[in-house]
């Protein structure tokens, strides 16, 4: 899985003039899902994202994670990040997972980070969103289960 992690201090998603999602401060994610993956991946995943120090402390130093501030997460999915742009004009997207086992490991995050009591929105699988955000700081960072598995 991919993972573009947007720390914000508000973020909406909007699917045919409806609001699907909405968060306060938090994280947004754009989570890709490989060809390869599996559960195993999401709870690495998961605990990474909830754990990981991307929000300042009193000192102004990244110390704190969304656990610690009690933010919300918007999660959204983008096959896109498997885009291979190498060869050509068009991005190719082989190495995304097939739309029924990209849904599946998607509700599955969503799943095990709602019982990990964390508040989370999100988009429509497979539907075409706008997302509106304000990137705080701005900080973005980039993770891949590929370099770990």
């Amino acid at each position: 899985m991919r993972a573009i992690l947007q720390r914000v201090s508000s973020a909406s998603v909007t699917v045919d003039c409806t609001v699907t999602g909405s968060i306060q401060a938090g994280i947004v994610v754009l989570l890709g899902v490989h060809r390869d993956d599996d559960k195993k991946v999401i709870n690495w995943l998961v605990d990474k994202i909830i754990n990981l120090r991307f929000f300042e402390d009193g000192k102004g130093k990244m110390n704190l994670s969304l656990l610690d501030t009690g933010g919300s997460l918007l999660v959204v999915s983008q096959f896109t990040l498997y885009g291979d742009c190498r060869k050509g004009r068009r991005p190719g997207y082989s190495t995304a997972a097939p739309p029924e086992k990209a849904k599946e490991l998607y509700l599955k995050f969503i799943k095990e980070t709602k019982n990990r009591d964390i508040p989370v929105e999100c988009g429509t699988f497979q539907a075409h969103m706008q997302l509106e955000l304000v990137n705080d700081g701005p900080v973005t960072l980039l993770l891949d289960s590929s370099k770990l598995f």
